[in-house]
Formats: structure tokens, C-alpha cells, sequence
């Protein structure tokens, strides 16, 4: 009778598809997180923005042209925003950018309206 088992080469084999196939999902788990992370970052800095030009439209605003800084807290972060305020060639018309920035100052969203004088 002999022994039957598997050699060192089949078990070698095996162990380096496990480590493949480990290593696989490790790597798109670590993408989910950074996807999730960033959904996060888009919707709190939506949020700001939007607040931002939803404070200018309610209080009947017709800012001046130029910008300014704006901080908002969202979810437990602050973060920095600009408003951008420019001309249009009607000049009962003002259009506004609302950006929001991640701390490192990198835009995270940018969002548009445009402001009637009446």
C-alpha cells in the first residue's frame, strides 16, 4: 500500500491561489471604503453648497459682485467654501458659484444659480 497525499509543489500552488484570491479581495474591499468616503465628502460638501445658495435666494440677496470665503459644518466637518460672484450681461442678473473644498483646499463640488435683482 502506498501513501497518497498531496506534494509540496500542489500545496505551494494552492497557498499562492489563496494568497492571490486573499490579496484580490482585500483590494476591492479597500476601494469600497474609499468610494464610501468620498460619497460622503460629495454629499456634505452638496449640502453646504446648497445652503449656501438657498440662504442667498431666501433672503432676497443681490450680492455684490466679488468673492468671499464661507465656512460650513457638516457631519461633523468643517468645510471651506468660496462664493463667486459674477456679472451677466443683463444686469438685473448676478450668477453665483458656491465651491466647496475638502481641508487641503481641493474643490470637492461646485454648484451654479444664477440671482435676479427683483
Amino acid at each position: 500500500m502506498t501513501a497518497r497525499g498531496m506534494t509540496l509543489i500542489e500545496v505551494l500552488v494552492a497557498l499562492a491561489i489563496v494568497a492571490i484570491t486573499l490579496t484580490a479581495g482585500l483590494k476591492a474591499a479597500g476601494g469600497l471604503t474609499v468610494n464610501a468616503q468620498r460619497m460622503t465628502d460629495l454629499t456634505s460638501a452638496q449640502w453646504c453648497a446648497e445652503n449656501q445658495l438657498t440662504a442667498l435666494k431666501l433672503g432676497k440677496i443681490y450680492p455684490p459682485v466679488g468673492d468671499s470665503d464661507f465656512t460650513c459644518q457638516q457631519m461633523g466637518r468643517q468645510l471651506p467654501g468660496q462664493m463667486v460672484v459674477r456679472p451677466t450681461p443683463n444686469v438685473n442678473f448676478r450668477r453665483v458659484d458656491a465651491v466647496v473644498m475638502d481641508e487641503a483646499q481641493q474643490p470637492i463640488v461646485k454648484l451654479s444659480t444664477v440671482l435676479s435683482r427683483f
